[in-house]
């Protein structure tokens, strides 16, 4: 899917961003929410991810193919053997402080952040030594082969390798850094932020982009705009209404009750995409939990879910929403599997009946909710269908940041609907639900095999090798049940016809775009 639509009707000026008060060469954006942690290597928000890739640079990236091309690095040598990783910066970078990037930061904040990451776990559990060599230059030695080196620095979840300066990188990742000084296309302008109001990302002249093209967060990124204005809205009706009324350039998350509004309305377009641009909803399941503990219950929950009639009630358009998928890495997407799927089906007398067969004896179950939104809507429709099927369950609505201090308690919770960008779930090593079996990970799913065969997915050398062992992952996590998958569509953005230039991603990008 690659949906660009226009759209005509003003809408209701507001009073809080007169549209005379823009500054020439200055976009104005409503995003997903506020950017509130600011540390990249301190979480996995997909908000400060974004703020990242404008803020911070990494060493390699991902490009629209979904290949990892160099960023910072100008080139590496491998030897023979693949254990030793020779590195060199690209002449000119600099730091927003305008000190140079060298290779003993990059030292240092790899060695910062690869121990929250379930990858630069796996990187580093193969690392003999990582050594700056010179100002320019470092090597990185392995004690094993590690084919994945380069996907691992490139990759684009959350949280970022993102590299700091040294000095910043000292401080304990749980502290979180207060000075925020990147080396990116934007800077960070700390004197105009206003918490609950707006954040300034302004253009940082010394930025010397890539020669190459920008290409998703790779290549180079051209800086046409002054700056950038993050607004924070209460609503998405606001926002919306901010954007028809054109007060705001940009809005990341179009509500979808609003879409025919915002198709009447002139002078906005709205841009969806498909495969792994879009969003994947998951039911994520307590493993430490009962009933929930016993796999054959597990097992009922995919002839419970509903995905057609999710994606109805949630209201995404026809043109939003992909088919039915039950593969755990996207449909249309590069590891796509259905293996499995004729288990995961949905089938309410099936569910009946296995439910019936199953070890549970009408055991209360709580299924998590946040107020309003998407996921709500997704685990009501959910809900009734398991009470349908037999489960005793009840919805308990709190706001997000109570659901996820509740889900890293192993008891009091069974169930909880969340949906992430298709780029954090369409590899083995990145999906949050497959990746982080047998891990400290809320829901506390072990499944020894997916743990053996994700290893070798991250030593298979071709893309043969790793299709069939994705395949293998895909059939065993459909019969280990870490999740259960709700739907797979998009979500679309809103922007004024005077934006040009603004990368087609599913991440929020400024570099290329022009007023």
């Amino acid at each position: 899917m690659n949906i660009t639509r226009r759209a005509g009707l003003a809408g209701l000026a507001l009073p809080f961003l007169a549209p005379s008060a823009r500054a020439a060469g200055t976009l104005n954006l409503v995003l997903e929410s506020e950017v509130v942690i600011l540390d990249p290597h301190s979480t996995t928000a997909a908000i400060t991810r974004t703020f990242a890739t404008h803020v911070f640079d990494t060493l390699y990236a991902m490009d629209g193919q979904g290949l990892i091309k160099p960023q910072m690095v100008e080139a590496h040598e491998t030897s023979a053997d693949g254990l030793v990783w020779n590195f060199r910066l690209r002449d000119g970078l600099k730091f927003h402080d305008g000190a140079p990037v060298t290779s003993a930061d990059v030292v240092a904040s790899l060695e910062r952040w690869a121990p929250r990451d379930s990858l630069g776990r796996m990187l580093w559990a193969a690392k003999a030594e990582l050594v700056a060599t010179d100002p320019r230059s470092f090597r990185l030695t392995l004690s094993r082969p590690f084919p994945l080196v380069l996907d691992v620095l490139g990759k684009p979840n959350a949280p970022l390798p993102v590299i700091l300066p040294a000095r910043l990188a000292a401080v304990p990742v749980e502290q979180r850094i207060r000075e925020i000084i990147g080396s990116g296309p934007f800077r960070f302008r700390a004197a105009d932020w206003r918490p609950g109001n707006v954040m300034v990302l302004e253009r940082f002249a010394d930025y010397v982009p890539r020669a190459e093209p920008a290409d998703f967060l790779a290549g180079g990124k051209r800086v046409h705009l002054d700056s950038i204005n993050l607004r924070v809205m209460p609503d998405q009706a606001t926002g919306a209404s901010a954007l028809i009324a054109g007060e705001v350039d940009y809005m990341q998350y179009l509500p979808f009750d609003l879409l025919p509004r915002i198709e009447r309305a002139r002078g906005v377009r709205m841009q969806g995409l498909g495969g792994i641009h879009q969003f994947q909803g998951n039911f994520r399941i307590n493993h430490a939990a009962a009933p929930m503990d016993d796999p054959a219950v597990r097992r009922v929950l995919w002839r419970c879910v509903d995905q057609a009639s999710i994606l109805t009630a949630i209201g995404v358009p026809p043109q939003f929403r992909a088919p039915p998928c039950p593969s755990f890495f996207l449909c249309d997407a590069p590891l796509s599997s259905a293996g499995g799927a004729a288990q995961a089906a949905f089938d309410p007398a099936e569910a009946r009946r296995m439910l019936a067969a199953s070890s549970y004896r009408g055991q209360p179950l709580a299924f998590l909710t946040t107020s309003g939104g998407i996921s709500q809507t997704a685990a009501q429709v959910m809900i009734q269908s398991m009470q349908q099927a037999g489960f005793n369950v009840t919805e308990q609505v709190m706001d997000w940041g109570t659901l996820l201090a509740r889900r890293a308690r192993r008891e009091g919770w069974h169930i909880f609907a969340v949906y992430a960008n298709g780029t954090d779930m369409f590899s083995p090593l990145t999906n949050f639900y497959v990746s982080n079996t047998c891990a400290d990970y809320p829901g506390w799913d072990c499944d020894r095999d997916i743990q053996r065969l994700l290893t070798e997915f991250a030593l298979a050398t071709d893309g043969a090798n790793r299709r069939r062992i994705a395949a293998e992952i895909q059939t065993a996590a459909v019969a280990h049940v870490p999740s259960v998958m709700w739907g797979q569509f998009t979500i679309p953005a809103g922007y004024r016809e005077r934006v040009r230039d603004l990368p087609r991603a599913a991440y929020p990008m400024f570099w290329e775009a022009r007023l």
